[in-house]
């Protein structure tokens, strides 16, 4: 069966970070392409990360987290993991990780497994 589930999220103050990690299981993730999604309240899901299948290289930084945020990839722990710094109140949304097998382009609808989500609230 697969799986993905996120953990890592909270409540932080702005200019905090955190680590969130996505944990696979049923597939191998370096067989797909990975990415980290988010959506915030009343807004539609937009990609924020994703890194190709293989190789990991990224292929996708949305404009407001370049700079701030990395992705890397544990192959050995099937996991992957978005490190977010230098957080800002407007990164404040439910993150999701996603995988599908064949295609590249960051956008939600052409990714078929997807976790739970996870909260991540930046506030003072």
């Amino acid at each position: 069966q697969v799986q993905l589930v996120e953990s890592g999220g909270g409540l932080v103050q702005p200019g905090g970070s955190l680590r969130l990690s996505c944990a696979a299981s049923g597939f191998t993730l370096d067989d797909y392409y990975i990415g980290w999604f988010r959506q915030a309240p009343g807004k539609e899901r937009e990609g924020v990360l994703c890194i190709s299948s293989n190789e990991g290289a990224t292929i996708y930084y949305a404009g407001s987290v370049k700079g701030r945020f990395s992705i890397s990839r544990d192959n050995a722990k099937n996991t992957v993991y978005l490190q977010m710094n230098n957080l800002k109140p407007e990164d404040t949304a439910v993150y999701y990780c996603a995988a599908n097998r064949y295609d590249g382009h960051c956008s939600a609808p052409y990714y078929n497994y997807w976790g739970q989500g996870t909260q991540v609230t930046v506030s003072s």
